[in-house]
């Protein structure tokens, strides 16, 4: 999700800046990549797998890259260059917990690894974080991004206002589901005894929230010469 995902992303970036706009034929796409921000998030909603429903947000957020890159302006440009590096971050940090889980309750499935927090209370901190930076909370890089390409899709036309606000909102309740599903709740009987937080995985975190934070200071870094 961090790479082989955003590869796509930057590979039609490339391909779109040796064309002139042809915005007639880039219509069917761009309305299908906002379809897909809608449709993926809905089945983030329906997932019990926690990987699958991180995978899945990974697809729901490169659908706005997509729409952004075929309309073809400067803020559109922007802004996806900065969602896929800041999405990349997150999406792996986000592996990177659930992992964490994995390797103390030896399951994927949310609901055989609820109540987290009461046994890793340093870990929900940064699940708490992360969700936050996922549903582009003011002031994170990935919120300026949504906002440079809904921006852009509102000029292009106003109808798209629709669905990427929806796709915002499903974004948040995917994640607060994400986050209450795994970290809330009555802890399962067959995890009464887990190991502790390592201090490797709490470095690993920091490694990821470290980038996004210099990212908020000094977002031009990233945001690409167009």
């Amino acid at each position: 999700a961090a790479v082989l995902l955003k590869l796509r992303g930057y590979g039609i970036i490339r391909i779109t800046l040796m064309f002139s706009p042809l915005m007639e034929l880039s219509y069917p796409f761009i309305i299908l990549a906002l379809w897909g921000i809608l449709m993926t998030g809905l089945i983030c909603t329906r997932q019990t797998d926690l990987k699958s429903l991180i995978a899945y947000s990974s697809v729901s957020h490169m659908g706005l890259v997509v729409a952004a890159t075929l309309i073809q302006t400067t803020w559109s440009f922007m802004g996806a260059m900065v969602m896929m590096i800041t999405h990349g971050l997150i999406s792996s940090a986000l592996f990177c917990l659930a992992n964490t889980n994995y390797e103390r309750t030896h399951s994927r499935t949310m609901l055989l690894s609820r109540g987290m927090q009461m046994m890793l209370p340093l870990m929900t901190a940064w699940w708490l974080l992360l969700s936050l930076f996922n549903m582009a909370l003011p002031p994170t890089p990935n919120f300026w991004a949504e906002i440079s390409i809904m921006i852009s899709l509102f000029n292009w036309s106003k109808w798209t206002i629709l669905i990427t606000g929806l796709g915002t909102l499903v974004t948040a309740i995917y994640t607060l589901y994400m986050f209450l599903m795994t970290q809330r709740g009555q802890l399962p009987k067959h995890l009464n005894s887990i190991p502790p937080s390592f201090t490797r995985e709490h470095c690993l975190m920091t490694m990821h929230l470290i980038p996004l934070l210099m990212l908020m200071f000094k977002l031009e870094l990233i945001s690409g010469n167009f």
